[in-house]
């Protein structure tokens, strides 16, 4: 089975939309798209994931399936150069993150302070069981940390949902800490990551990544990613997010 996790077009948050860029990056996602053969198409139900999956299902005549759970993950914990204002678990600066070793730690992350005060441990358990059981429909069934073969199939599952919930699904399909890929990745917005299962033995399925954030669509078409979701490449680079 092959997952193709994708992260919505350059957004308008204050319209939970698109931008006219971000439109564009999604009917050049689009191009691409068309020519994979997919099963089913879950779709997160924020305006900007749906809107950048419009352009694909329109194109193909296929409906899509809003699932709640993919929505950005909506953990707000409190950052401690912030005075305990709130932000999302995955944009602390490094030079806090850093000083918690536990955060990359797969068994241990959940129990950092800030963490464990918002119940960011119970939100993300609730996200990997409704992908589990979603993945059980579709014939591998969550079996520790490897997964059941129900069901042998070369299906071809499509995402279109949002980074920070993106890195918690790869990180439970890899077995590690979101922080090692909130803190250590970056998706572009329209970027799609694929992965897919691997059964060496009978019965048994792991999950590993051919690509992460590939935008090939948007070189093909001779145009850069947009920055949403990166921070300053240069502290001199004024122009690009600092916090």
């Amino acid at each position: 089975m092959r997952l193709l996790i994708i992260r919505h077009a350059d957004p308008d948050y204050s319209i939970d939309s698109l931008t006219e860029t971000g439109w564009k990056e999604a009917e050049l996602l689009a191009d691409k798209m068309v020519h994979i053969k997919a099963k089913d198409y879950y779709v997160s139900p924020l305006g900007r994931a749906k809107d950048t999956a419009s352009c694909t299902l329109k194109r193909l005549g296929r409906e899509p399936i809003i699932c709640d759970w993919l929505q950005e993950f909506p953990a707000l914990v409190k950052r401690p150069d912030l005075n305990g204002e709130r932000s999302c678990a995955w944009d602390w600066l490094p030079e806090d993150w850093s000083q918690r070793a536990k955060l990359l730690d797969r068994s241990q992350w959940k129990e950092v302070s800030e963490l464990k005060e918002a119940r960011v441990g119970e939100q993300y358990e609730e996200v990997c069981r409704q992908f589990d059981a979603l993945l059980k429909e579709h014939g591998y069934a969550r079996d520790g940390l490897l997964y059941r073969v129900e069901n042998s199939n070369e299906d071809t599952l499509v995402f279109f949902c949002h980074f920070g919930l993106e890195c918690v699904l790869l990180s439970h399909l890899m077995n590690s800490s979101p922080y090692v890929l909130w803190q250590g990745f970056c998706a572009a917005p329209s970027s799609v990551t694929t992965v897919y299962t691997e059964e060496r033995r009978e019965g048994i399925a792991s999950f590993r990544a051919q690509s992460l954030g590939d935008i090939s669509h948007l070189y093909v078409a001779g145009r850069e990613p947009s920055f949403a979701a990166r921070f300053c490449e240069t502290y001199e680079r004024k122009d690009q997010r600092h916090d």
